[in-house]
């Protein structure tokens, strides 16, 4: 292989190059990382390759320098990388450090669909948990979800029903999960049930619910947070969240829930009892065998952690 310095001297005497340019190209002709590619490729290249790849060489020295210096570039986000091509050198883009953090956190809020939930929780992880002795077994058990479906997310894992007063980070604690799986590459879709029903009545003017409702049903992993909170009308009760329940049930796939109520509480107090007044505790079963199948209950206990 030719001596590098040589032939960008040849090329800058037989092309009368300006001072600027002639020095380009000698700070070309010593980059240690184009020595450094030259060497490790040198079985691979063509003998004239520093004079057939000069222009490919000054490319990505000037465009590796302007990325150092903050300045604009042939691809914003992106910096030069040396290839060989057909025995040739060239030059690819690849994202640069920033550019490849911004869009690994862009996947991981896809991985989170989040439907009405405050930005608050968004960003909620397992390590800012506060790990106390009354959240204990809360944590442990959302620990040994994530492990358990990481391992094998196509066999049957029982998720969580975590019950609980007002601001004891129930609804953090889902989002934490949500944030780890997500990190981890695993989907979710969190949702705000009480706000979420209210979506779906609003949804049937414009003919949106069956839409809506098939993106809940066939959630990878869903998480239902606040179940309980708001009245719940017959139609959102047995053609809503029941419709979700049972496909999810027959489909085996994770369901989580967050309630102020217990189990017992949420099927005497709130399921049993239609809007209209009307006592309905066999269709109040139905529903809790389903929630029963799909997550075990837990008790959160502790002060309310909300802002005052």
């Amino acid at each position: 292989m030719e001596d590098l310095s040589k032939t960008m001297q040849k090329l800058m005497n037989q092309r009368h190059l300006n001072d600027n340019y002639r020095q380009l190209m000698a700070k070309t002709a010593n980059d240690p990382e184009v020595k450094k590619f030259l060497q490790d490729h040198e079985g691979e290249l063509a003998a004239d390759v520093l004079t057939r790849s000069a222009a490919k060489l000054y490319e990505f020295v000037t465009e590796r320098a302007k990325v150092a210096n903050g300045g604009e570039t042939f691809a914003a986000g992106y910096e030069p990388r040396l290839i060989v091509s057909n025995h040739l050198i060239d030059v690819a883009y690849v994202p640069t450090a920033q550019t490849q953090e911004r869009q690994a956190q862009q996947q991981l809020r896809q991985r989170v669909k989040s439907i009405a939930m405050p930005k608050s929780i968004r960003e909620a992880t397992l390590a800012n948990f506060d790990q106390d002795d009354d959240r204990a077994e809360a944590l442990m058990a959302a620990l040994d979800f994530i492990d358990a479906y990481e391992a094998n997310p196509k066999r049957r894992h029982q998720a969580l029903y975590l019950a609980g007063s007002f601001g004891v980070g129930k609804t953090y604690l889902l989002a934490a999960v949500a944030h780890q799986l997500a990190t981890d590459g695993f989907a979710t879709t969190l949702v705000h049930f009480p706000s979420f029903a209210v979506e779906m009545k609003n949804a049937i003017a414009q003919n949106g619910v069956a839409d809506k409702l098939e993106s809940l049903k066939k959630a990878p992993v869903l998480m239902i947070d606040d179940i309980g909170a708001d009245a719940m009308s017959a139609w959102v009760r047995d053609d809503i969240l029941g419709v979700i329940l049972e496909y999810r049930m027959q489909e085996e796939l994770p369901t989580f829930f967050s309630s102020n109520f217990s189990m017992a509480q949420l099927e005497k107090e709130h399921l049993r009892i239609s809007t209209r007044g009307d006592d309905e505790p066999l269709k109040a079963q139905r529903l809790m065998q389903r929630i029963r199948f799909l997550a075990r209950e837990i008790t959160m206990v502790g002060v309310n952690r909300r802002p005052q």
